[in-house]
This record gives C-alpha cells, structure tokens and sequence, in this order.
C-alpha cells in the first residue's frame, strides 16, 4: 500500500496539450517510478485517492504517477471553477497521510511497468522500450501523460496512451510524427508505430 503523510505538501497546476485535462503536480512522490490510470470509477477500486477524486463530479478519468496526478474533466466544466477545490483537496488528502494505490488490488492488466526492459524481450524489444524510457518517457510526463509498451509485431509497435495522452487531439500527431520518427530513425526494424484501440 502507497501512502504519503508527514510533509507539508504543496500542490501546483500545470496546463497540458488536451484542455480537458490538467496536472495537478505535489512536491513529494506519490506513486514513485510507476503510473496507473483509471477511466471510470469502478476501475478505480484499487486507488482510495482515485476514487475520492471520482466524487468530483466534473472528474471524467483519474492518472496518477510519480509525483503528479492528471484529471480528466467534462467539457462543460472550466478548470478555472474547479482548480483551487482540487488543489485543496489534494493537499489535505496527502498531508493526513492516506492511501494513494493499494497495488495488492491492481488487476494484472492495470500493471503499467510495459516499458521495464524483462530478459525475455528481444534486442529490438530492448532498445524500443530503452527508447521509449529514455527519450519519450520524460517528455510526455511534463505534459501530464505516459506512453506504455504493449507489442512489437511484424515491424509495428503498440502503445498504450495515458493520462493527458489519452484522448488528446495532438496526442496522434505526436504519436506519428514524433515518436513514429524517433523509432524508425534509431531502430531500423521498426515501421510503424500505432496506438492500443482503447
């Protein structure tokens, strides 16, 4: 079980590619060198926190990582309005110490570790998740996302968009054009990058 308590935590906005989302960024780790993400409050069971942001009625989906929490709005609702109770809320809920994610209750398939590089991966397997770590990883968790590992067949590699990621009108822009580009350039074998259907 992930719980935080003990600090005085602050807790700032940043603005993200998708208008429908905001990350919402703490001074202390949450959910350190780990991602989850959840779309509706059934699959949130898992996370006290996710589901208590849940109860937001504007909240549409719940990504928690290392030190950040992306919230995922109705379209109706403007971030303006609703930034400061978030803010708030956050800051309480992690100042008394409560649970973030109880991993024990996670279903495998919730598992976001895609990009650890396992001994039975193969080179090329290898070096498109040690990209994706590296390079990618970094550069979409500014923007309040992640990018996940899920295959690599036949010169096509699958990625699981999250967080601000998911849903975003730049995200397949950025899909093809950035990451698509990287990949192709740096591991040859690699022709096409697409997105998981969700």
């Amino acid at each position: 079980m992930i719980k935080t308590g003990n600090i005085t935590v602050s807790i700032y906005t940043e603005m993200t590619p998708n208008p429908e989302t905001m990350k919402f960024v703490a001074n202390k780790l949450l959910y350190p060198g780990k991602s989850v993400d959840f779309q509706d409050v059934d699959a949130a069971k898992p996370s006290p926190l996710a589901l208590e942001l849940f109860s937001f009625p504007f909240v549409k989906s719940v990504f928690i990582a290392s030190n950040f929490v992306t919230l995922t709005k109705t379209s109706e609702t403007d971030w303006e309005d609703v930034k400061p109770s978030i803010r708030q809320f956050l800051k309480d809920y992690l100042e008394d110490g409560k649970a973030i994610v109880n991993e024990d209750e996670l279903p495998a398939t919730q598992s976001t570790d895609g990009n650890i590089v396992l001994s039975e991966d193969g080179d090329v397997v290898k070096r498109i998740k040690e990209l994706l770590e590296n390079y990618v990883k970094p550069a979409v968790e500014m923007d309040g996302g992640a990018i996940q590992f899920k295959k690599f067949e036949e010169g096509v590699v699958t990625l699981m968009l999250q967080g601000s990621c998911s849903g975003c009108p730049s995200s397949m822009i950025t899909l093809k054009s950035g990451i698509e580009g990287m990949m192709k350039r740096m591991i040859p074998e690699v022709t096409e990058v697409v997105a998981e259907a969700e």
